[in-house]
């Protein structure tokens, strides 16, 4: 006659088992505690103090808002979800690494998150400057050249002629900005600012992305 081991014995449980149960009702008590008087302390707090309840709950708000939207723009730009975006300027080094083609589709992304419509991608031979166009929330059309350069290659005077030459007069613009992960010459700034062009360098464009900043074409309003 075999004697059935351990393993074989029906209805028994492992003691690990049990003390793994036994841990999982004391976290999910002790979280049900804490949460608990969270909410007592806010309460109390916010009888004290309403002002200050008030001021910590648009704080939290406002947090979970920039979390979502660094959400979208880890989708918009291809980073993966591990990849935090506390920092704006942590955003930049993800676009500085992308093709001109694909900054362009960035931008667009960025653009299509904020609400505009009828976005489209028209870079390349004989697009005469523009290079994003779209349709903003307001119906103005907007108008976006795009210079993916590195930090320490300026968008100068020139550039900003060219394509000042053509962005109000050939494609329509309401709004027209130039978005450059660099910075403009203050020759380049100083034309940009007198024929009604927007300037989106590295910090506006980090702004931008994280949902801290205007947009190109709120910031023209």
């Amino acid at each position: 006659m075999t004697i059935p081991g351990p393993r074989e014995r029906p209805g028994r449980q492992s003691p690990f088992g049990l003390r793994q149960l036994a841990l999982c009702f004391g976290l999910i008590a002790a979280l049900i505690c804490g949460a608990g008087l969270t909410v007592r302390a806010m309460a109390t707090a916010a009888a004290d103090r309403p002002v200050s309840a008030l001021a910590a709950g648009a704080a939290l708000f406002a947090a979970a808002a920039v979390l979502r939207r660094g959400h979208r723009l880890r989708q918009a730009v291809g980073v993966p979800a591990s990849v935090p975006t506390v920092a704006e300027p942590s955003l930049m080094p993800a676009y500085e690494s992308m093709s001109p083609e694909e900054f362009e589709e960035a931008v667009a992304e960025l653009c299509t998150r904020d609400g505009c419509s009828d976005v489209q991608v028209t870079g390349g031979a004989g697009d005469l400057g523009a290079d994003v166009v779209a349709t903003a929330p307001d119906g103005r059309r907007v108008v976006i050249q795009c210079k993916r350069y590195a930090p320490d290659h300026k968008v100068g005077s020139q550039e900003l002629q060219r394509f000042g030459g053509t962005c109000f007069a050939v494609h329509g613009a309401h709004t027209a900005t130039v978005v450059t992960t660099s910075a403009f010459t203050q020759p380049g700034a100083a034309y940009a600012d007198r024929c009604g062009i927007g300037c989106f360098g590295a910090e506006e464009l980090a702004a931008w992305a994280a949902g801290t900043g205007p947009s190109p074409w709120e910031a023209e309003r």
